[in-house]
């Protein structure tokens, strides 16, 4: 190779590395647009509720009860009965997500058929909510005769983010060491006891980061609930009480007409709601990370 050969060798490497870095530099350009784009686009939305709402945010809004249809009065039964839907949502779905997780990890045979359980329990989680409250009114409402209900409500919900909280669940089962399980099979306990005592305690700050991202999906979740929970602006006395959420309290309001203040209001508090649950989940992904490193 002559010298020169050399040279135009070296150039052309100088001209692809040029040309990639350009490249980079446009992908990167693009990809920071896109997230400036996405948190500005958020950004305007909360500001624009919480301009319309905070004034409408009180004391007296935050504890009174619901009067004339949410003209008038505050939101306290919509906020005790959306704890209550919490609650039952969660009693129903975290435990059985967690089963059918150490199932699927520990006790199944990882063949097809775990495979199109995995595949069929991920596609659930993109189903849209409003296939979900069908369901259940035609299950529980009509076939069971729980009519609109905080049961149906509760039992629709869990069904709504089960495959979110056994896929999370599965996930942190699986970040588990081998050693772990290993170590304690040895020392004489059962498959069970070292589920119970090792895998279930180690794995357990990922499942609950799952139950939490699960609480504020039942928050914010209005369609499935349409159909189910009913409309009742009363503290549910019982499960069998027609109830509310806040953000179906909120879509009735702003569908009906009611009060366009009050929904802003109640939007706002169901955004700050919603808030706080990412900012703990977000805690705890952290903690998991640095377990992880410290491992």
């Amino acid at each position: 190779m002559t010298a020169n050969d050399r040279w135009s060798s070296k150039e052309m490497i100088l001209q692809y590395r040029a040309r990639q870095k350009r490249r980079q530099a446009i992908a990167y350009a693009f990809m920071y647009l896109a997230a400036a784009f996405a948190v500005a686009t958020m950004l305007a939305i909360i500001g624009f509720i919480f301009t319309k709402g905070i004034s409408e945010i009180s004391w007296e809004f935050l504890t009174s009860d619901v009067h004339d249809a949410g003209r008038e009065g505050g939101i306290l039964p919509i906020i005790i009965n959306t704890l209550y839907l919490v609650g039952l949502g969660l009693l129903f779905a975290a435990p059985l997500s967690v089963l059918a997780a150490i199932y699927m990890t520990e006790y199944s045979k990882q063949g097809i058929l775990i495979k199109i359980i995995r595949y069929f329990t991920s596609n659930l989680a993109g189903i849209p909510s409003i296939i979900f409250g069908l369901f259940g009114f035609m299950f529980f409402a009509k076939i069971l005769g729980w009519s609109w209900s905080l049961l149906s409500g509760s039992a629709t919900i869990a069904i709504v983010i089960l495959p979110t909280l056994i896929r999370t669940s599965e996930e942190a089962i699986l970040t588990v060491p081998a050693g772990y399980k290993e170590g304690s099979l040895a020392l004489g306990a059962t498959k069970w006891q070292t589920m119970v005592k090792v895998v279930i305690p180690t794995a357990s700050p990922g499942i609950i980061n799952g139950i939490i991202l699960g609480m504020g999906r039942i928050v914010g979740e209005t369609a499935a609930l349409v159909f189910t929970l009913g409309s009742g602006t009363d503290i549910a006395s019982s499960l069998m009480s027609s109830a509310r959420s806040l953000s179906l309290h909120l879509f009735i309001l702003a569908n009906e007409g009611i009060s366009t203040s009050k929904a802003y209001a109640t939007a706002t508090v169901l955004i700050v709601i919603v808030l706080i649950l990412n900012l703990i989940a977000g805690w705890f992904g952290k903690r998991i990370n640095r377990y992880k490193d410290a491992r």
